[in-house]
């Protein structure tokens, strides 16, 4: 059996992941806070008929060998973490970060998972959460008579209440680094948890110690470039037909052979 069938269903194989990874950076591209996910291929092992260094006579040697490679695998799906654009809102409630850092948010279960979505709420009680209804983590409770939010660079979360002119500091927004963010795994819903491949979160205040600034009033949104993901459509599209050309290549001699008569 020729070997160029498994090489090519190999390289086929890895093209519809390339495909599946670029089709859900399409899906997100308007989603806040999403980041690009890269696939990383490798060469599989090779069949050696002849290693490089192998004599040839008493006194030469081969300056190459006879190696053949059998495909192609994924080696991983990377999460690239770079900065989206930022869209203001004026909405007081809308945090994006600028540069390193999570917020860091609770589910009900009482684990806690990160996010660079700042799309924020207040619910029933006051307190901030996100869309879903996880709350911010320090918890931060807004007055129920409060007039104005203020949410400064550091964020210190100040309100104007009904009746008072000056504000009042109510709670502080810290954010939460990672050493290695992209070893965060992504649950969906723009969440992450951290895993051992991710290191220990470092919490920190915004802006210090190399952790981003908070924006109240922006959002950031996804880091997918469209025009990039397209044009990799396009190369694993083709790089998937040229796959399956060799398929039919390969089949067309094996049938060749098949017609061989004596």
């Amino acid at each position: 059996m020729m070997q160029s069938l498994y090489t090519s269903s190999t390289g086929m194989l890895s093209m519809q992941t390339q495909i599946d990874t670029t089709a859900n950076n399409i899906a997100n591209v308007n989603t806040m806070g999403y980041k690009k996910s890269r696939a990383e291929f490798a060469d599989l092992m090779y069949k050696v008929m002849t290693y490089a260094g192998t004599s040839t006579s008493d006194t030469t040697k081969s300056p190459t060998g006879i190696e053949v490679g059998l495909g192609v695998r994924p080696t991983s799906i990377n999460k690239i973490f770079t900065e989206g654009s930022l869209k203001q809102t004026d909405n007081s409630l809308d945090l994006a970060i600028t540069g390193k850092g999570f917020f860091k948010l609770e589910l009900p279960n009482g684990t806690e998972v990160y996010s660079r979505n700042g799309s924020f709420k207040i619910d029933e009680n006051g307190t901030i959460v996100n869309s879903d209804g996880y709350k911010l983590v320090p918890e931060v409770v807004i007055p129920e008579d409060a007039t104005n939010i203020s949410i400064g660079t550091d964020g210190i979360v100040s309100v104007t209440q009904s009746g008072q002119a000056q504000a009042t500091q109510v709670g502080q927004i810290s954010l939460t680094s990672f050493i290695n963010p992209a070893g965060l795994h992504a649950m969906g819903d723009n969440l992450f948890v951290e895993t051992d491949s991710s290191g220990q979160p470092i919490e920190g205040t915004p802006g210090e110690n190399g952790i981003g600034n908070i924006r109240q009033g922006f959002v950031e949104l996804s880091n997918v470039q469209l025009v990039v993901e397209l044009t990799d459509l396009i190369t694993g599209q083709r790089a998937y037909d040229a796959n399956s050309k060799v398929i039919t290549t390969s089949d067309e001699m094996l049938a060749t052979t098949n017609g061989l008569k004596r």
